[in-house]
């Protein structure tokens, strides 16, 4: 059954990656090659100029993934799959994925530009923005080009050394950036197998399972490859060289995420209840903690919110402290309602594009359906625990 299953992921993968390129921006061109050019414009024919048949293959590839996404959670509740099976087919979608074209979002343009302006041009992007280079042939694709460095120093350490690697040629300081995301999605995957192994051995091919195959994570980390996920992966081995006893380590990993963006400085008020529990020499109930990550990350999801406008991606701040404790209910259903209604705000991106007069109404009702789908499956959740309790 696995092995069938694992053959008609894979396909809904390339699946993905082939559809990827069919929103490459009309302003850029991937390659010179001619055979490359000729299939681009053929891909961007159903991307700009076919659009419903550019959401009927967008809604297929994403019910295709959650279709497997639940069968292979089920599959590991029922013990059916190992560790090694999950790995395998985390592995394919990296290596799938990674080649992918950033489909949903312009932000990796924003990054790789970043550091050209220190890399090329050599100045400070926390004081310059990309308007301010003008000439710049990436200007013609790239958007929020009025806006200045907005992230962490952290960010610019990881990021710059690439811009140098890639000498500023396009695709190639492309797919060093598409790899950096990658590998800190493989690390942030492997933190997550390897502290539920210390603390919830019982559990870790299903934790594994939920965070590395989900559809929005998959989507949001490989395919938009948005920093969100090196930010995760430093923030999780925070937890992971704490628990080691590597206090200090443990501490500069914390710090650097911060330094990639700021989401996890909401996290601050549990790590020093962390540190007042080692101090005192008290248990510590990592269940509670992991849950206090959850809270403080919908908090950070909440206020990026109120200060912009919501995006599929800052699930990615809840989704790998969600994952440590998969298996409960109150985690489970809510996380994964919302990562559904996360996948499904692309599907007025690629129908109406967010140019279109119609596109905000639209998204706003799909967040506004979201947001309370998952507020009534958290009160049902509580309302449960309480009367659980005064029983």
């Amino acid at each position: 059954m696995f092995k069938y299953l694992k053959i008609g992921y894979f396909i809904t993968l390339f699946g993905l990656l082939i559809y990827s390129f069919t929103q490459v921006d009309l302003n850029l061109t991937l390659s010179q090659i001619s055979i490359f050019q000729t299939a681009q414009k053929s891909l961007q024919q159903i991307g700009f100029f076919n659009r419903p048949l550019s959401t009927t293959i967008y809604v297929l590839l994403a019910v295709l993934m959650f279709l497997f996404y639940f069968s292979f959670l089920f599959m590991a509740w029922k013990k059916k799959i190992v560790a090694k099976h999950a790995w395998v087919l985390i592995i394919g979608a990296i290596v799938i994925l990674t080649f992918s074209y950033n489909a949903f979002s312009y932000d990796l343009f924003n990054y790789m530009f970043d550091a050209k302006i220190l890399s090329l041009y050599g100045q400070n992007p926390f004081l310059h923005r990309p308007l301010d280079f003008t000439g710049d042939p990436w200007l013609n694709f790239m958007r929020w080009t009025h806006r200045i460095y907005p992230y962490g120093p952290s960010w610019l350490i990881l990021t710059v050394p690439l811009s140098f690697i890639g000498m500023n040629y396009f695709l190639p300081t492309f797919f060093l950036f598409k790899v950096l995301m990658a590998l800190s999605f493989f690390g942030t995957t492997y933190l997550i197998y390897k502290i539920s192994e210390k603390l919830s051995p019982q559990n870790v091919v299903f934790n594994l399972v939920f965070w590395g195959l989900n559809p929005l994570v998959l989507i949001e980390g490989l395919v938009s490859a948005h920093n969100d996920m090196p930010m995760a992966f430093f923030g999780l081995l925070f937890i992971y060289l704490f628990i080691n006893k590597k206090i200090t380590g443990s501490l500069l990993s914390y710090l650097f995420s911060i330094g990639v963006k700021y989401a996890t400085a909401v996290l601050f008020p549990v790590i020093i209840l962390l540190f007042y529990l080692k101090q005192a020499n008290k248990k510590i109930n990592w269940d509670k903690i992991f849950l206090y990550f959850v809270v403080l990350s919908a908090g950070a999801v909440v206020i990026a919110t109120v200060r912009s406008t919501f995006q599929p991606w800052y699930l990615l701040y809840i989704l790998p402290f969600a994952a440590l404790i998969a298996k409960k209910l109150y985690v489970f259903i809510p996380t994964v309602a919302a990562t559904i209604f996360g996948i499904a705000i692309y599907v007025p991106y690629v129908l109406l594009t967010d140019y279109s007069k119609s596109y905000p109404a639209v998204v706003m009702q799909i967040e506004l359906i979201g947001f309370l789908t998952v507020v009534i499956l958290l009160i049902i959740f509580s309302l449960k625990a309480h009367f659980k309790k005064a029983s």
